[in-house]
């Protein structure tokens, strides 16, 4: 086993720190999450730099790269800035479903415009009475004709606000049995009639990105929207998230480490009782810890992905991965609070800025308990 990185993925984690030292400001940062502002221009540049889609074909404009790579690139942006880097991180949220599922025109239609900057893309999964359960949809598409007609109504969508496309799950069989086999993925463009986005309003953290409600009402789009095979929506989903869980646990981890590298430079510097905290056994201890967090999920992001590289699906790795990831991110911003003692409640010391970014990490893509299920019921198999 080898546990460096090539030359090439090396290059690649050197851009992205530096674009990352060269662009995020802490005040933009804060004026960012202040106002609930996306950064575009940003956004704009990572893709010249080829940090958008990076794992697109060329032919889509894209680097034609893997999932390590793509984990280098979130993992750094969140490590410089938990939600400048958030925001860039997950800009092309979903758009592996047209990717891996979607027809050649949508694919040469839509990625380069994702990779270039010129759009977002978001998912619409997620429904307000079904939360995580997606193994039924409220959300229904009908055939008339050439067409599929769209009706529903789908919540705490990243990017709702701001995409150019959905990837929308449906129920197209609503009398199957079980219904998640009557589920199927559809391409809704958002301009389309009928298509309404508001936004959920003020969250704890990740504030600069978009998160809103998205409603379907009486919405037409053409039949071969239809992304991947009819009736198999659910199962194409699945295979998403068992890349995006990467990608969130990529996220968790530069999270994590953003706030670690605040609190070692302040408890470095800060001295109390005549001495500097870092000399303290007790801070000591803290610091120790932390990186040792950071490391154990470190190497499960990593082989998670490497894993996904080999062209292995393993449900187990990836939500371990991110369990993980994402409760180390929340412990360590929680303890980087408490190095800084009342300096870390306030918000020119960015780490409660980084805590309150933190714990989405633990919520979306699968809460910690969905994770849970999802390991178990793997490793217990069927029980009858």
């Amino acid at each position: 086993m080898d546990f460096e990185l090539n030359k090439e993925q090396l290059e690649i984690q050197k851009a992205v720190k530096a674009f990352c030292k060269g662009e995020f400001d802490k005040e933009l940062a804060y004026e960012l999450d202040d106002k609930h502002e996306f950064p575009m221009k940003l956004f704009k540049k990572a893709a010249d730099l080829g940090f958008i889609g990076i794992c697109f074909p060329e032919e889509y404009s894209g680097q034609g790269l893997g999932c390590i790579e793509n984990t280098i690139v979130v993992e750094e942006l969140c490590r410089g800035d938990s939600t400048i880097g958030t925001a860039l991180a997950l800009s092309y949220f979903a758009s592996e479903c047209i990717l891996h599922f979607g027809s050649p025109e949508m694919k040469a239609r839509l990625l380069p415009g994702v990779a270039e900057g010129k759009m977002l893309s978001a998912g619409a999964f997620t429904e307000p009475d079904h939360g995580s359960d997606i193994t039924r949809m409220d959300t229904t598409a009908v055939r008339d004709g050439d067409e599929w007609v769209i009706n529903g109504t789908k919540v705490f969508i990243t990017n709702g606000g701001l995409a150019g496309f959905f990837t929308v799950l449906v129920q197209t069989d609503p009398d199957c049995v079980p219904s998640h086999k009557g589920i199927s993925m559809i391409l809704v463009e958002s301009d389309r009639k009928g298509v309404s986005t508001t936004d959920v309003g003020k969250k704890m953290g990740i504030r600069s990105t978009s998160t809103s409600e998205v409603v379907f009402k009486e919405v037409r789009v053409p039949a071969a929207n239809l992304i991947g095979v009819e009736g198999r929506g659910f199962y194409q989903v699945l295979q998403f998230f068992d890349e995006s869980r990467i990608t969130i646990a990529a996220q968790a981890l530069g999270i994590a480490e953003c706030a670690y590298d605040r609190a070692l430079a302040y408890v470095k510097e800060r001295k109390q009782f005549g001495k500097r905290l870092a000399e303290f056994q007790v801070t000591q201890h803290k610091i120790a810890d932390m990186h040792t967090k950071i490391e154990l999920a470190k190497l499960m992001t990593y082989k998670a992905a490497w894993n996904f590289d080999q062209g292995r699906i393993d449900p187990v790795l990836t939500s371990m991965a991110k369990m993980y990831a994402a409760r180390t991110a929340v412990e360590v911003a929680d303890e980087a609070i408490q190095l800084l003692g009342g300096y870390g409640y306030i918000t020119e010391y960015e780490v409660e800025r980084i805590y309150r970014d933190a714990k989405i990490t633990e919520i979306y893509e699968g809460t910690k308990e969905i994770q849970k299920n999802t390991i178990a019921g793997q490793l217990l198999g069927k029980m009858k």
